[in-house]
């Protein structure tokens, strides 16, 4: 049971046999002194994260606030995750299992969803169809990522070959975010499979057009594209600790879907903090329109994208059962008297 993720290959030699050696910030006699240290990445699919940390549910459950670090995409926070670096992130669905795969079960439990949808294929205007793209350079953010597995089965799919070294029909080429949409203006690249706020920026500012949104490609238009995975180790030294930064997930996603202008607000105000710049409004609103924030990690579409994975020479077939750890959250959602999330 292993993956050929190349992204994770250094990661996992070094981080599974250092999980316990750089166990991060360890056992706490206190408790409530550690301090833990929280991935995500500065994209709106991940505004459970910038709105929590924006209005402080982190801090308010957690004691105080969690030392942050933001990604570019998911097998750059998995490498983190193995090396120590950081006690839980938000990630999207091939990278979790990945980086479940490599470690044999042992490194991560997937403890929550957090969003659904908001990924497309967007092109040049004079993309009509999937032969159009032949001989054409698409970007994803990175070699194994989320978007990256599935635009390579898209791809597969339409009876087109792509290799994990940009050859092939399609030249795939994986580069960070905050430069696909200069590449894409500036005619570097054709086109993107990237997720909001990217895909919107594309349509609006790049000119672009989207040819596939990827909520059509899953039954009843639901997906997993962001969840939220913690270190094992993590969990079993600091259980209140995880069970807490559920509590602060639970109400940022209440938070979102109840109060959605302020939310929005919020999370423009934290990706202006990191990045330096905020979204324009029209930006704004269609992403979150294409956005859909739950905290149910949608188990059936994990599974679906690890075959994607498998059949795109990615990963060999791993056996999912017991990536799930939905336990706490059920125990925060039935206390809040909400409905519980399966693992099936």
């Amino acid at each position: 049971m292993k993956s050929r993720f190349a992204a994770l290959g250094l990661a996992v030699l070094a981080g599974t046999g250092l999980l316990a050696a750089c166990g991060g910030s360890g056992k706490s006699s206190g408790g409530d002194d550690t301090q833990v240290r929280l991935g995500f990445f500065p994209n709106i699919t991940h505004a459970t994260a910038l709105v929590g940390v924006q209005k402080g549910f982190y801090t308010k459950y957690l004691g105080k606030a969690p030392k942050t670090l933001t990604f570019n995409a998911g097998p750059a926070a998995t490498e983190a995750v193995f090396s120590g670096a950081v006690d839980a992130t938000y990630v999207g669905p091939n990278p979790a299992i990945n980086a479940y795969a490599k470690s044999h079960g042992q490194a991560v439990k997937v403890i929550a969803g957090a969003a659904s949808g908001g990924a497309s294929l967007i092109v040049k205007p004079g993309i009509k169809s999937a032969a159009d793209l032949r001989g054409k350079k698409i970007a994803t953010p990175q070699l194994g990522n989320t978007q990256d597995v599935a635009l390579r089965y898209w791809l597969k799919q339409q009876g087109l070959r792509t290799d994990k070294n940009g050859g092939g029909d399609v030249h795939i080429m994986p580069q960070d975010n905050s430069q696909t949409l200069q590449s894409f203006e500036q005619n570097q690249i054709d086109g993107a499979w990237v997720p909001e706020p990217y895909a919107s920026r594309m349509i609006l500012e790049g000119k672009g057009k989207k040819l596939v949104d990827e909520t059509s490609l899953w039954p009843g238009g639901k997906f997993v594209v962001t969840l939220l995975i913690v270190r094992t180790e993590f969990q079993k030294e600091h259980p209140d600790l995880v069970k807490k930064l559920l509590q602060a997930q639970v109400e940022s996603t209440d938070y979102i879907n109840s109060n959605k202008p302020d939310a929005e607000k919020a999370a423009n105000a934290e990706l202006q903090a990191l990045t330096g710049k905020p979204l324009k409004q029209e930006v704004l609103d269609s992403t979150f329109k294409n956005v859909t924030f739950t905290d149910d990690p949608i188990a059936s579409s994990l599974n679906g994208s690890a075959q994607h994975a498998e059949q795109v020479g990615l990963l060999d077939h791993v056996d999912l059962k017991g990536i799930f750890d939905l336990g706490p959250l059920n125990e925060v959602l039935k206390a809040k008297g909400e409905p519980a999330v399966s693992s099936s």
